[in-house]
């Protein structure tokens, strides 16, 4: 189990916290698990998956739940904070032999109320297509054609290891699905990292492998009984695209190879032509996922990047990794704009709250744009979320001042913390004076230092050379480098007798040569097989850090604004694998097996607390 040091107060599974909005409150009526509760042992298993779905159905409980626990997977009505969770009645479980879900993602274009598409991909390599409506198996991508009669549902044997059921209990579907350990993957034998449907498209999804592979695949066509063979597309700086070679059309469509070591996460931007992908290596790499160009790239501080992800209107990109810090990428500028400092270890998710942002007037303020898309602006909910294009006004001269915007992302850890950040209008417009505090955030002065000489770096548009960028929360830091500039951040630059860790607190800094050990040990890298040290071992000496550290790529700490979380809460036992952002909840989930809702500020009705007091006086009584 994590641990955070600091006595037992710091240890305290939190069950609510406050933000500026409200109380987040956990929901013990609404967590969803393994039917019988017991939690497994999660060493060498696989991380704990949820994704979503809803069926537009005139019922209210249009919600469908996935999650994968061990070699397990469920299929659930998910009732959210409206009702209690029914953990006896899953729409659909299957058992798998042989391999472990690692990942899921369903199909939102063409979700009904009697049918449902969910792809999941396996430790072994392969992936499902699966309708758990209809409790159906349509295909197997990634393994011969001859051998899918090798996938079979075994009842007699799975009744005997659930035990008995009852009559409710007979009316679901448990599949116990076998596979045979051979090595008939044809495309790629390593383990699915992520997978995830084309946005906008009803058969063409993509996948993504520990190999540094990532294939795209079509429903409707076939993999074929033999390995494919491949031709050049495109070849650019650490990626290479082919086509699959052969006389009828068949899958993989396209084999990407991206980076050095495994792919650990992939995610398409807002309005489906951008792709950010994230590798062992350390690297984001932004893809026009159309043209096949790389747009950008980004080193992390040092380690692996493990998780990525948009803002609602594609302008900015998170990721996190085994550095424990976020790291906040502008697609425009394509350059780090801040880090946020809050995690003690690996940041296994981060994620956007589409539905909590601060909107507000400027002084002056001079807005582009219609009063409808202005209203829009006002209120991010659903419509939001889905959006494919941002409406988020721009600055038409450098005297007005632009709608005031402060994004709200997440992000959760194996340290098994859940921390909840603010990006704020003093670090995405520091050239813009302030005209009132709209938010926590403090700007200190710092001097600029003058530009370098031009270097291989990425470009940003423009020829405008932007200003100091601001501190945030008032922590001390170093003369600001121009960061947007092709030059690197480190010519010229004004000695201060900082060091890179100058922003953290005593406390942070003692902290981290004891969590060294922490780090590896609550860590999937260390969990999962040794071939992963191997790729770590080449990445290391293929990628020299010294070259990118205190470049444009991979800015010193001290050269960016430094985020302080608005809220750092421990919420589990286990590491965090899972945060999701609903209208009325927030969804976390932890690698025992315990998928959480946290009713959000207003959403919750008044009686479910009265439900959770009484039973935590029940159960303070029983133990009396």
């Amino acid at each position: 189990m994590a641990t955070e040091g600091g006595g037992k107060e710091m240890n305290e599974i939190k069950t609510q916290f406050t933000t500026r909005e409200g109380l987040y409150k956990l929901l013990p009526h609404s967590e969803y698990s393994r039917p019988n509760r017991v939690p497994f042992n999660s060493q060498g298993s696989n991380p704990v998956r949820v994704s979503f779905v809803n069926l537009n159905d005139q019922s209210g409980n249009g919600d469908r739940l996935c999650f994968n626990v061990g070699r397990e997977l469920y299929f659930y009505i998910y009732k959210g904070v409206r009702k209690a969770a029914d953990l006896s009645k899953p729409i659909d479980k299957r058992i798998y032999k042989g391999t472990q879900p690692t990942c899921h993602d369903f199909n939102h274009l063409t979700a009904t109320a009697e049918s449902v598409s969910l792809l999941v991909g396996f430790s072994a390599g392969q992936v499902q297509l699966i309708d758990p409506i209809k409790k159906e198996t349509s295909k197997l991508f990634n393994e011969e054609n001859s051998c899918q009669h090798l996938w079979k549902v075994d009842w007699n044997e799975e009744r005997q290891n659930e035990g008995s059921k009852t009559s409710e209990e007979a009316l679901v579907t448990v599949q116990a699905v076998r596979l045979r350990q051979t090595h008939w993957r044809l495309i790629d034998k390593s383990r699915v990292t992520c997978v995830k449907w084309v946005p906008g498209s009803e058969s063409l999804f993509l996948v993504a492998h520990s190999s540094g592979n990532m294939y795209l695949y079509n429903v409707e066509h076939t993999c074929g009984t033999t390995a494919p063979h491949y031709q050049l597309l495109k070849q650019g700086e650490s990626f290479a695209v082919h086509t699959c070679k052969s006389k009828s059309t068949r899958n993989p469509l396209l084999k990407w190879t991206v980076g050095e070591g495994a792919l650990n996460e992939f995610a398409f931007s807002p309005d489906g032509k951008f792709l950010a992908c994230v590798s062992q290596d350390g690297f984001l790499r932004v893809f026009n996922f159309d043209s096949v160009e790389l747009h950008g790239t980004m080193k992390s501080y040092f380690g692996g990047l493990l998780c990525v992800c948009w803002s609602p209107d594609g302008k900015y990109i998170v990721t996190g990794g085994e550095d424990d810090l976020v790291t906040v990428w502008s697609f425009v500028d394509c350059r780090v704009i801040a880090r946020g400092h809050g995690h003690k270890s690996w940041v296994s998710v981060v994620a956007f709250d589409p539905y909590t942002t601060s909107v507000e007037e400027g002084d002056p303020m001079e807005f582009s744009g219609s009063d409808e898309d202005f209203q829009d602006l006002l209120h991010f909910g659903r419509d939001r979320a889905n959006s494919t294009q941002s409406r988020l006004s721009k600055r038409n001269s450098t005297d007005s001042r632009p709608v005031s915007v402060t994004y709200r992302f997440g992000s959760v850890g194996q340290d098994t913390q859940l921390c909840l950040w603010d990006l704020t209008e003093d670090i995405l417009f520091p050239h813009q004076p302030l005209s009132r505090a709209r938010t926590h955030t403090n700007v200190m002065n710092a001097t600029s230092p003058p530009a370098g000489s031009n270097g291989n770096s990425v470009t940003t548009p423009g020829n405008s050379v932007p200003p100091p960028l601001p501190r945030s929360n008032s922590l001390p830091h170093s003369a600001v480098s121009n960061a947007g500039s092709k030059s690197s951040v480190m010519d010229g630059a004004i000695a201060s007798g900082v060091s890179k860790f100058a922003t953290l607190s005593l406390h942070d800094r003692k902290e981290r040569h004891h969590e060294k050990d922490h780090k590896r040990n609550h860590s999937m890298g260390h969990i999962s097989s040794k071939s992963s040290d191997k790729l770590n071992l080449v990445t290391k000496t293929k990628t020299d850090p010294a070259k990118t550290l205190g470049t444009p790529l991979c800015p010193r700490m001290e050269d960016v604004p430094l985020l302080e979380p608005l809220i750092c809460k421990k919420i589990a036992h286990e590491r965090l694998t899972v945060l999701i952002f609903l209208e009325d909840c927030i969804v976390t989930a932890c690698q025992e097996g315990f998928i959480c809702t946290w009713g959000r500020p207003g959403k919750v009705p008044a009686e479910h607390f009265c439900r959770q007091e009484d039973r935590m006086q029940g159960v303070l009584q029983d133990q009396n």
